[in-house]
């Protein structure tokens, strides 16, 4: 193997892990508390669009308990969204770390 067809492969390879990660930010990921009292959707950039929560909890009027179980919820978007990007990236570059990528 040639280095011209060894950089074209990384080339081709680069494109790939950058429309990827294009589209893992497109994503959107879903954290829960308390049964679904609280709800919180996040995107794959990690950036929260959308914080739901029960009426019945707002009722309880618990400052601190609403603040955990909102941090429980957006911890746990967190984690499905890096999860599932590190699993396609590692899929994609066969368990090699791409500087800058992830």
């Amino acid at each position: 193997m040639n280095i011209q067809m060894l950089m074209k492969q990384a080339q081709k390879m680069q494109q790939e892990l950058t429309k990827k990660e294009a589209e893992l930010k497109g994503r959107h990921y879903e954290g829960r508390a308390a049964d679904g009292q609280v709800v919180v959707d996040i995107k794959g950039d990690l950036k929260i669009t959308k914080i739901d929560i029960a009426d019945e909890l707002i009722a309880e009027n618990d400052k601190d308990l609403m603040a955990d179980l909102i941090a429980l919820a957006v911890n746990e978007a967190i984690e499905k969204a890096v999860t599932e990007k590190n699993a396609v990236m590692n899929d994609l570059t066969g368990g090699v770390k791409v500087p800058g990528m992830f």
